[in-house]
């Protein structure tokens, strides 16, 4: 028995000591690829390759200009927005498939498909219906977004244990109980994997839809400054998106899901 209790006093300890080390690692990494970035950018243009000088430099400009904020905080709100249009129809839809064998034999072979769609071919057909608007990148996020959150609703339906439905059944338990009580809890795994996959997908595609068809936004402005070949700005902007989705994944999403799963975890250790 003390044993038992020593090892559990210590293990937080070593936890954090390694939670620690791993953070040196990536700091250690961030500063190697710094100073390769460095050391190449000495031999060519500035305007092939910009070092980290210039273009801190130039993230300090479109800071202070007060573009930076604003056009972040456009592509957020169009990602943000469909993003949530596509959890609002891909969670339901991906419990309706799961629960119902005829239905997911029907859609089986329609959501792959859905899935390996370009979204450059989205933001064309986005174009010529809605023109250049903010409703160009929220359709493409939403077009991208939904099959990814479908397909992992849809497999963590799959992993339901049958003999709690056969025993709600014998119990009369009313569907919405069911849903609630057994689905529900089974898919939230899947459905927030789900949702990771897809939020950091359509950051990617928003940048697509915004270069094609937007007059705003941070894909505009890289489209704006590689025709101007403006390089540094090019560089700026990308490192901001960088640590945008670092902030996000690991500030906010990684976080989340650790906290809403760790019955999860409590559960396996």
């Amino acid at each position: 028995m003390p044993e038992v209790l020593e090892s559990r006093i210590h293990a937080p300890t070593a936890a954090r000591g390694l939670r620690y080390g791993v953070v040196l690692q990536r700091l250690g990494l961030v500063a190697f690829i710094v100073i390769v970035w460095w050391l190449l950018a000495l031999r060519v243009p500035h305007y092939v390759l910009p070092g980290p000088a210039r273009v801190w430099e130039a993230l300090t400009l479109i800071s202070d200009s007060g573009t930076l904020w604003q056009d972040l905080g456009i592509t957020l709100g169009r990602v943000a927005t469909g993003f949530v249009l596509a959890t609002l129809i891909g969670l339901p839809l991906g419990i309706i498939f799961g629960a119902s064998r005829r239905l997911g034999e029907f859609f089986e072979p329609i959501i792959p498909v859905m899935n390996t769609v370009s979204s450059a071919i989205w933001a064309t057909f986005a174009i010529i219906w809605f023109g250049v608007s903010n409703a160009t990148t929220v359709f493409v996020v939403f077009m991208t977004a939904m099959p990814l959150i479908i397909t992992n609703v849809w497999q963590g339906t799959r992993t339901v244990n049958a003999d709690f439905i056969e025993l709600a059944h014998v119990l009369r338990m009313p569907a919405w109980k069911v849903m609630w009580k057994i689905y529900l809890p089974t898919i939230l795994p899947y459905f927030f994997s789900g949702a990771r996959l897809a939020f950091g997908f359509g950051w990617r595609v928003s940048l697509v839809a915004e270069t094609l068809g937007s007059s705003s936004g941070v894909g505009y402005r890289l489209r704006q400054a590689a025709d101007l070949i403006q390089t540094d700005q090019v560089f700026a902007w990308t490192l901001t998106l960088v640590v945008m989705m670092a902030i996000l994944e690991m500030g906010i999403l990684r976080p989340l899901e650790n906290y809403l799963f760790r019955w999860k975890k409590e559960a396996e250790q």
